[in-house]
């Protein structure tokens, strides 16, 4: 499990597609020697501009705090992954991947999200842009990640303004959401995408002392900030669907750590059934299992899920609630409690649409007696919400996703 202080987490990815390889991102005027690659007067997109950058929600093109560190320091210890650096409201992001050239079977998707980027930045032409050069992605992961928060929002049901402002102390006695403004947590959420595995290993390595080869979530305590490391050399992330919903998966996992400040784990089965909900939103084609130390996931390259779960709630094989909820290791998840957990999730958003808010409210910022981080209370929360909320026993939770399985997934 994770535990805070040491949130060591990492991902395998499975993935039908490969897609165009990309390049290690280059500075964006080559010829003038003297402008360093990611001065934000070079961006293509903003050139930096403190108006064009409000507009398009951007904070900063750095430098900034980053990790444990700052992003001037990563930009020293990496010094030939070319990052460019991006800061919204919500999010800091460094983007070092190069230009991206678009294949005919992705147009439409970004076409549509380079529209939206043109409503502030007109000089976007989303019909000619025929390659996506690294201040442009950097822009569009900015946006993406932005989207993603909102998703969440929508999904927790709650409010900016609902989160305490940095350095507020909780009063004992009323209800508790964190320690700071950013969904409970003091620090931005943090995202590194890296061209390489070399590259990430050494960022992990020098940084927090891991030799993981896959992407990483990590607790930077110092900071109060939930930090993703990722890179595109992993199964298929090359191509720009896969690496969009990696980038989803993820930052799910550390939104609902965050929500309410990353205190204590929460139910295994919410943030990996979440998690791929959020995913297959994006493109149902290319899908992340999370793993744990020493233990390899159980995945598969099909993109149709829905008879998969179909074929186990036919055949009586579907996992329960009151098992799934046992769960305390990724690793520990097969093949069938992922299908089953992203099914359970999108039966609830589509029946109980408020339940989730209702369940992860409840769950997360739980205290006792003026103390933080009382966790052996979720088990008998968990219950109890669903009895309260949904009516429902586990057994007759079961029943009612089985028949609404029945009801709404193919058999083929």
């Amino acid at each position: 499990m994770r535990c805070h202080g040491s949130y060591r987490h990492w991902t395998i990815i499975s993935l039908l597609l490969a897609g165009p390889l990309v390049a290690p991102a280059k500075a964006a005027h080559p010829e003038d020697d003297e402008l360093p690659h990611n001065a934000p007067a070079a961006c293509t997109i903003c050139g930096g501009d403190e108006e064009a950058m409000a507009r398009g929600g951007i904070v900063s093109h750095g430098p900034f705090e980053y990790g444990e560190t700052d992003s001037g320091e990563v930009d020293q210890t990496l010094g030939s992954a070319m990052i460019i650096w991006i800061e919204t409201a919500h999010f800091e992001i460094g983007m070092a991947l190069g230009p991206y050239k678009i294949p005919t079977s992705e147009k439409e998707k970004l076409r549509a999200e380079l529209g939206r980027l043109a409503l502030v930045y007109p000089d976007i032409k989303p019909k000619k842009v025929r390659v996506l050069d690294v201040w442009l992605r950097a822009h569009l992961y900015a946006m993406r990640a932005e989207d993603t928060w909102n998703r969440m929002l929508e999904i927790l049901q709650v409010k900016e303004s609902d989160f305490p402002p940095k350095e507020t102390t909780w009063l004992i006695g009323t209800p508790y959401w964190g320690q700071g403004p950013y969904l409970g947590q003091v620090g931005k959420y943090e995202v590194l995408i890296l061209p390489s595995e070399a590259l990430s290993l050494k960022y992990l390595s020098h940084y927090f002392g891991l030799m993981i080869r896959r992407s990483q979530r990590w607790n930077v305590i110092a900071r109060d900030t939930l930090t993703l490391t990722m890179h595109s050399q992993q199964g298929g992330l090359r191509a720009e669907p896969a690496l969009h919903g990696h980038l989803v998966f993820n930052l799910t996992h550390n939104l609902i750590d965050g929500f309410k400040h990353y205190t204590y784990e929460t139910p295994i089965w919410l943030h990996e059934g979440l998690a791929h909900y959020l995913e297959r939103e994006i493109d149902p084609r290319f899908n992340t299992f999370d793993s744990s130390e020493g233990a390899a996931s159980d995945k598969t390259r099909k993109a149709r899920w829905k008879p998969e779960v179909r074929s186990l709630v036919d055949g009586e094989k579907a996992p329960h609630m009151a098992q799934l909820l046992t769960v305390r290791s990724y690793g520990d998840l097969t093949l069938d409690d992922h299908y089953t957990c992203w099914s359970m999730i999108d039966y609830l958003l589509a029946e109980h649409p408020k339940f989730l808010g209702q369940l992860l409210g409840a769950i997360k910022g739980i205290t006792n007696n003026g103390k933080f981080g009382d966790a052996t209370a979720i088990p008998g929360i968990h219950r109890e919400m669903i009895k309260e909320h949904l009516g429902m026993t586990y057994a007759r939770f079961d029943a009612a996703w089985g028949a609404w399985v029945l009801e709404n997934y193919p058999s083929r």
